[in-house]
């Protein structure tokens, strides 16, 4: 008997692809990012507009895609995980590039949206052996995101980044996006588990 996968999913009375549900996704973790660096700047910790700034928006989006790819996994088939993760990156491209003038005085077309692809394909690499269950991503992945974000910070803020990153920012950033996840694919649905399969952007 042949197995019907599903290529479109109900949401507010209609269906939406996987690409329309990647680009939801997307402008959350937009909004998550920057809501993010306004509590690490009232932590004390300096991301001034410019290279700061648009380094860690572009570290924490990386880390919210490869997050949600690992749900996808859990949620889709190995082709509707890779359309969606696929797609979500590169909406994230566009949503960075679409603010580059926020992010970086002067940037060549093209430029912000490529940065994304080379951090977002990087940190597949860094994260690659760390594991996520129902309560989040583990300790080695949270690590693996403060040591990334770590990167980008002045010589003095690099000591203290770890406990704001691992303990705040990615649990803040996760919630958000698990139960929007949730809400688009379906909380309870879970598929047969797999070897999973790298990633590229493009």
């Amino acid at each position: 008997m042949a197995i019907r996968i599903r290529s479109r999913f109900h949401a507010g009375g209609r269906e939406r692809t996987l690409a329309e549900l990647a680009s939801v996704v997307a402008m959350l973790s937009w909004k998550l990012a920057i809501e993010s660096i306004q509590r690490m700047r009232q932590a004390k910790f300096d991301i001034d507009l410019g290279r700061p700034y648009f380094d860690y928006v572009v570290e924490t989006m990386a880390f919210h895609a490869h997050y949600a790819d690992r749900v996808a996994f859990e949620k889709l088939s190995a082709e509707q995980r890779g359309e969606f993760t696929s797609a979500l990156a590169k909406r994230m491209a566009e949503a960075i590039e679409d603010n580059a003038d926020m992010l970086l005085a002067a940037t060549d077309p093209g430029a912000c949206r490529r940065r994304f692809i080379e951090v977002f394909n990087a940190a597949g690499a860094d994260y690659a052996g760390y594991g996520v269950d129902e309560k989040g991503p583990d300790f080695g992945f949270r690590r693996a995101c403060a040591s990334r974000v770590r990167e980008g910070m002045p010589e003095r803020d690099r000591n203290w980044v770890y406990d704001q990153v691992m303990e705040i920012e990615v649990p803040e950033g996760v919630m958000a996006i698990k139960k929007t996840l949730d809400g688009l694919f379906g909380g309870g649905e879970e598929k047969p588990r797999r070897a999973r399969e790298g990633l590229s952007g493009e």
